[in-house]
């Protein structure tokens, strides 16, 4: 997905911006980089890394000499090296973007076709940030520029761009990702995760709404665009992407997640010994079905976190697979003899259940159940870029229709709708698939419940192939 943070100050901003950008860390993992503005000497200082093979601080704690200035933006990238650089009629500016742009091809070939040339390319490809840059140029300032961006991009765009002048941050169209503000004396700051403020001092201003656009000085905040009303911000960040202390909305992700899991234990008649959540994102869930199951809370499995990132973030499948078996490890001690129920954030592929299930039955658990946080994923993501699901048919439940159907797309809107005879068997397969003695998916309505907010603030494209949880047709 991705992460970003800016910071302007009225003191030298460095040390902010560096531990700022690294705690939107989990959210990326390909690149990273940072830029900073000296007004002093009027000159900006970049750096961009690689950080496949690495962590974003031992790739930039060797760089932060090099940054001096009050204000700076910095990314956490699954895309393109960025921030990009740029000279033009607005004058200089870096930028950094977190997008999924669909249409891409099509934005390129009319740019091109308007004697435009692409200076930055990604593995061969065009840098969407770069992109993003060139519809911002189109226009005579800004905010009309940014306007801009939200007419013709498909899919998801927001932003932060430094100027001489403070920061501009942008939220998507539809808010699909979030930005924050906050403040300390002296010091404004936007982030995509609260988790980056409470050690740097930083309290919380409020959200930009969707489409919102605004300045932020050392002083406080310029609106240059109010928000537009309608809003469909990704239910998966509280799911599966955000940070335990981070909130959304007003939405904490750790709290949202023991609702998941509470509910499901009030209401589970499953005979079990004890709840273990698959770290990270399963253990907030597992502790509130704990809770509601009123049964102890024990890590019959834990992650080794010193080298193993997440499941699905190798490009090669069995890179995946091994990331997978590798990061994860059973307690005996804790598995002998004892009926065993896993919460998780979602089943995207199934290479870390099918590599960790079996597992447990040969280290002696009787039963081995397992409870997701959301639906079945059935659609993949077009709005965000949600890595996980990139194409339909990499999804397993669409593996599952296949063998079902015939058809990978036959049937999706009844395979998506809980309780159903295509639903039910669907789990069923999965079920057996995974070898357990029991599987089941949160509902919709329930998700929407935890979080908390009106279904439709709320993207559940993923779940039931809708733009809006209301059931409006999808927007992009």
């Amino acid at each position: 997905m991705g992460g970003f943070f800016g910071t302007v100050s009225t003191r030298p901003c460095v040390n902010d911006l560096f531990y700022g950008t690294d705690y939107n860390s989990h959210l990326g993992t390909r690149r990273g980089g940072m830029v900073t503005y000296d007004a002093e000497n009027a000159r900006f200082a970049r750096s961009i890394h690689n950080l496949e093979s690495t962590y974003f601080r031992t790739k930039f704690e060797p760089d932060l000499d090099k940054f001096t200035g009050t204000s700076g933006i910095g990314i956490i990238s699954d895309t393109d090296a960025q921030p990009i650089m740029i000279n033009s009629h607005l004058g200089r500016f870096a930028i950094v973007t977190v997008a999924k742009i669909d249409n891409i091809r099509q934005l390129e070939e009319e740019l091109l076709a308007g004697n435009q040339h692409f200076a930055e390319l990604s593995s061969g490809s065009t840098n969407q940030t770069e992109l993003v840059a060139m519809l911002i140029n189109q226009k005579d300032s800004f905010k009309d520029g940014i306007e801009n961006v939200y007419n013709k991009v498909k899919g998801s765009c927001s932003m932060l761009i430094l100027t001489p002048d403070g920061i501009i941050a942008a939220r998507d169209r539809y808010g699909r990702t979030p930005i924050i503000i906050g403040k300390k004396k002296g010091a404004m700051a936007a982030t995509s995760e609260t988790s980056a403020f409470p050690n740097l001092d930083f309290e919380v201003v409020r959200d930009l709404g969707p489409g919102e656009i605004v300045r932020l000085l050392p002083g406080g905040m310029e609106v240059i665009k109010e928000p537009y009303e309608e809003m469909q911000i990704c239910s998966f960040l509280w799911v599966y992407y955000g940070f335990p202390t981070s909130s959304y909305e007003g939405r904490n992700v750790e709290d949202v997640r023991f609702k998941f899991g509470f509910e499901m234990g009030s209401e589970d008649e499953s005979e079990i010994d004890l709840a273990c959540g698959i770290p990270d994102s399963g253990v907030g869930m597992a502790l509130g079905y704990a809770c509601g199951k009123k049964v102890p809370y024990k890590r019959a499995i834990s992650k080794y976190t010193p080298t193993w990132p997440r499941s699905f973030t190798p490009p090669r499948q069995d890179m995946r697979e091994l990331v997978a078996k590798m990061k994860l490890i059973p307690n005996p001690a804790i598995l002998k003899g004892n009926r065993v129920l896993l919460c998780d954030d979602s089943i995207v592929r199934g290479t870390q259940l099918r590599d960790n299930t079996t597992v447990l039955f040969d280290y002696g658990a009787k039963e081995v159940h397992i409870r997701i946080a959301c639906p079945p994923l059935i659609y993949g993501c077009p709005f965000v870029n949600f890595s996980a699901s990139k194409s339909d048919l990499e999804l397993i439940t669409r593996r599952v229709i296949q063998n079902l159907e015939g058809d990978p797309n036959k049937n999706l809107e009844k395979y998506a709708t809980a309780g159903s005879p295509e639903y039910n068997r669907m789990v069923e397969v999965l079920r057996e698939h995974f070898g357990l003695t029991s599987l089941k998916f949160n509902t919709l309505d329930a998700l929407i419940r935890a979080i908390g907010l009106p279904k439709c603030k709320v993207c559940t494209h993923c779940f039931d192939g809708s733009g809006c949880a209301c059931g409006s047709k999808e927007k992009k």
